[in-house]
């Protein structure tokens, strides 16, 4: 074979290996997406839904060993046509790992709790919400090892009282939740109780809120509970919500 046959049979080569590199990237990239929405539509389950990010992180990694070797090969090879699939591919795979790892990362500082409340000996009592969790959530009662890590963890979560009657302060409560988004499953003025349910955007996780407020001398105190049905821990999600519920509230009943 000629010298310029072997050469463009070697480039043939490294193009198409080049584009198998990519289309790995590519499917990594698709993962991350795919797996979280399919669990909130119902397709699979959410275990299935993060094997897919692991199996993205994998993908990417995986990648990103094989662009390099691949660029290495090319650059000893002398084809440049074949290496801008490559450098693509690494761009790609670097944004996937750069994406997963900061929700690692930012989760692995959340202690492995999810039922938080400003009042842990005493919590918001869940009314209507109940039958809304089905039997396979997880249990309502807060452990000692919970308190001890929430306290460890998010000792600024303490009832907040404010200057406004009960009646203002529970009107001021439903507002706030509404305004984040959240679906209102219940708001009881006799038993000073608003509930209500929030679903995250990916996996379409539900996290159930309870808001107590209590008649004060001064005028009312807040209690709020943010409890996941679902998951070990919550990376953080549920005290992030009752902080700031708090603040919504402070800022109206204020």
């Amino acid at each position: 074979m000629a010298e310029g046959e072997t050469r463009a049979s070697t480039q043939s080569t490294n193009l198409r290996w080049s584009k198998a590199i990519l289309l790995l990237a590519l499917i990594a990239a698709a993962l991350l997406p795919l797996g979280p929405l399919g669990a909130k539509a119902g397709i699979w389950g959410f275990q299935v839904g993060l094997l897919s990010l692991v199996l993205a992180m994998g993908l990417a990694a995986l990648g990103v060993i094989i662009g390099v070797v691949a660029l290495l090969v090319a650059r000893k090879r002398h084809v440049p046509a074949s290496r801008r699939p490559i450098y693509l591919a690494m761009v790609v795979n670097v944004v996937v790992l750069i994406v997963m790892g900061s929700q690692f990362i930012g989760g692995g500082r959340a202690p492995p709790i999810h039922n938080i409340s400003t009042d842990v000996t005493d919590p918001p009592r869940f009314d209507k919400v109940v039958a809304l969790r089905g039997t396979q959530s997880n249990p309502l009662e807060i452990d000692a090892e919970t308190i001890e890590m929430q306290a460890e963890s998010y000792p600024w979560l303490q009832p907040l009282a404010v200057p406004a009657s009960v009646a203002d302060t529970f009107a001021v409560a439903v507002l706030a939740l509404e305004d984040m988004g959240l679906e209102l499953v219940n708001a009881d003025p006799d038993k000073r109780l608003v509930e209500a349910t929030a679903t995250t955007f990916w996996f379409g996780f539900k996290d159930d809120v309870a808001i107590r407020i209590s008649p004060t001398n001064d005028g009312s105190l807040v209690d709020v509970r943010s409890v996941s049905r679902v998951g070990l821990g919550d990376l953080g999600t549920n005290a992030e919500r009752i902080s700031e519920i708090l603040e919504r509230i402070e800022a109206g009943a204020g």
